[in-house]
């Protein structure tokens, strides 16, 4: 059989692409934050993680511009070698100090580090315990981790009973890794950090954390899920991105000084990639520290999001309940997914599609994020369209 008869066979997105509600890898033109250009029109923005509105900040554009002004473009080498700039130092004892952990260590994507964190610390005969609807960069590092014969056991999502009965079949001095992200990134539910805290204890586990969408959103001044339950010291790694509040591509991690140095050397993902490139080291220093300086934007992106939670619930949609940037509407099946993307889109207003098997059957949704540079009108704007097509669909009355 040819390894490629898979591909050959892969039908599905033409046959979306057919009905004319393909949503996915839609080219943005102009990208002014909340408005953004495609096809040729302005349509309001409501599915982009850029929390803050910093991608379109004056500070963060110059930052890059400067810093590819001074480095070049790239930095031609991973960290190990040729490829540490002073820009990665200062932004790493930046954010060390903005977490309150000992150190951070940079990787090159958010993704990364995931696969550069996990399998670096888990090894044969010890354990990854996993929340089942973790970030796929999560399972990426898990599944590398479990390649090395390291045994990945997963619980039901935020069941932390579940969690408790997977752990309790565990040696108890055997070592081991729990692992969740802070903000699940589909339904925008926030974990439950003192009662994982708790279980951490009791079970003798290492925390890891993935604040991905916790930074800039939850929080004393956007710190995360540490910081929203005065936990901080108690998470033993904070993991994050770049892509998402700070505005630029990039991930990160944040530790004791002593952990972050083992990873500094040993971590694969880390020594054999290219650095971050300047630009974005710059931009996400820049966006550092305009959310040090206006930590309101996080009070109005929470604002923002639940003026919308609030009136798409009000008029009768299923909205899952949640208090961070990040509101699912569901919709419950595939077709009608599509074709509420289209109507929405023609209306120039764009969200997320999620699908099975991205979400379980019953659970598709229109998953929509906010920013703090939202205006009142552009989520007026939302909330009237979402309610006229959903008439049209008959999703509500």
């Amino acid at each position: 059989m040819d390894l490629f008869k898979k591909c050959y066979d892969f039908t599905r997105a033409d046959e979306v692409k057919a009905t004319g509600c393909y949503p996915y890898f839609r080219a943005i033109e102009e990208n002014e934050g909340p408005v953004v250009s495609i096809e040729g029109r302005k349509i309001i923005m409501a599915g982009s993680n850029n929390y803050l509105g910093l991608t379109a900040h004056p500070k963060v554009k110059e930052a890059a511009i400067e810093a590819v002004k001074k480095y070049g473009t790239g930095c031609s080498g991973s960290r190990y070698l040729t490829g540490t700039l002073d820009l990665h130092i200062e932004l790493e004892e930046r954010l060390a100090k903005f977490f309150q952990k000992d150190a951070v260590l940079l990787f090159s994507t958010g993704y990364m580090a995931g696969q550069g964190i996990i399998p670096t610390l888990a090894h044969r005969g010890e354990y990854v315990v996993s929340d089942k609807d973790n970030h796929a960069s999560i399972w990426a590092g898990n599944f590398m981790a479990k390649g090395a014969t390291v045994d990945l056991v997963r619980y039901k999502h935020i069941d932390f009973d579940d969690c408790e009965r997977v752990l309790e079949k565990l040696p108890l001095d055997k070592p081991k890794l729990l692992v969740s992200d802070g903000v699940f990134s589909t339904g925008g539910e926030i974990v439950d950090l003192p009662r994982l805290v708790e279980i951490k204890k009791k079970y003798n586990c290492r925390l890891l954390i993935d604040d991905a969408h916790s930074v800039g959103v939850i929080g004393k001044g956007g710190r995360g899920t540490g910081s929203e339950f005065d936990l901080v010291d108690e998470v033993d790694l904070q993991m994050g991105t770049f892509s998402k509040t700070f505005a630029s591509l990039g991930g990160f991690v944040a530790g004791d000084a002593k952990v972050i140095d083992y990873l500094k050397h040993s971590s694969s993902a880390l020594i054999f990639a290219a650095s971050p490139t300047p630009a974005s080291v710059a931009a996400a220093l820049a966006a550092l520290d305009i959310l040090e300086a206006e930590p309101e934007r996080v009070a109005q992106l929470i604002a923002n999001a639940n003026r919308v939670r609030t009136g798409l619930k009000e008029a009768g949609f299923t909205v899952l309940p949640g208090r961070t940037g990040i509101v699912p509407v569901i919709v419950g099946d595939d077709e009608l997914a599509f074709a509420m993307w289209r109507k929405l889109f023609d209306a120039g207003v764009f969200v997320n599609v999620f699908i099975s098997p991205g979400v379980p059957p019953g659970r598709q949704m229109m998953r929509t994020s906010f920013m703090s540079t939202h205006k009142n009108e552009h989520l007026d704007k939302i909330i009237e369209t979402f309610i006229k097509v959903g008439k049209e669909l008959n999703l509500i009355q």
